[in-house]
């Protein structure tokens, strides 16, 4: 039986994962379902971070036996491929795509990172491969379907919404460390002194420079939508 603290580096095979339409595998029927398991292990993930999703802690909170809930998710990978796909559910897959390639691509990117605030650890989650689940391939065949104007074949096309993804994944990630830093108005003028140091010492001017037109910081939204403008602009000229 897979250890409550690790995860086999395998985990289960897709088609009995996906297609066995949340069966368990094996033993008795519990008395609750594979959807309630997920919700909770999202849940649990949304409010303490994805270090506290355990086999144990998400039993307890469903009020199973840790061993109950072998049978629908064998090991702690096969539960992240799950929460993963369970919140893959909130993105807009049905929405209908303009034809206009770069706002549907942007609009897929901002709904990826609402998604990712909404679920800090899915950034992290989303670092290594894994194996799409009917929700997730749902998004990707919109996707597809919004990049299909720019006249890129599937693998090029595959190549942007990975790539966009992965941009609004570290952008995100960024965006939760630096809120959870929430640095005190003591530390933040300590680190302004030391910067304005720094650029008077006249070994860095370029510093200096950027120092003396800096602006008022951006709100989170209008910084997000600069460097994805950016990143999609970016791509058109490429083409």
């Amino acid at each position: 039986m897979p250890d409550d603290e690790a995860s086999r580096a395998g985990g289960v095979d897709p088609r009995e994962l996906w297609l066995s339409q949340g069966r368990p595998r094996r033993g008795r029927r519990p008395a609750f379902s594979r959807e309630g398991i997920v919700a909770a292990a999202v849940e649990l993930a949304d409010a303490e971070g994805l270090e506290a999703v355990t086999m144990r802690r998400v039993a307890a909170r469903v009020g199973a036996g840790v061993m109950s809930l072998y049978s629908y998710a064998p090991d702690k990978e096969t539960l992240l491929e799950l929460m993963i796909d369970r919140v893959a559910g909130e993105l807009p897959a049905g929405r209908e795509v303009t034809g206009d390639w770069r706002a549907d691509l942007k609009a897929v990117a901002r709904s990826q990172r609402a998604n990712m605030l909404r679920h800090p650890w899915l950034p992290a989650a989303l670092a290594t491969r894994r194996t799409p689940g009917p929700n997730t391939l749902a998004f990707m065949e919109h996707v597809l379907a919004a990049l299909r104007p720019a006249g890129l074949d599937g693998a090029a096309r595959m190549e942007v919404f990975a790539q966009v993804t992965a941009f609004v994944a570290g952008h995100v990630a960024h965006e939760v460390a630096q809120a959870s830093a929430a640095w005190t108005s003591e530390r933040l003028a300590a680190e302004a002194r030391y910067l304005a140091e720094v650029a008077a010492d006249g070994h860095h001017p370029e510093l200096a420079a950027v120092l003396a037109s800096s602006r008022e910081p951006a709100d989170p939204d209008a910084t997000f939508t600069r460097f994805l403008d950016r990143l999609v602009d970016g791509l058109d000229a490429e083409l």
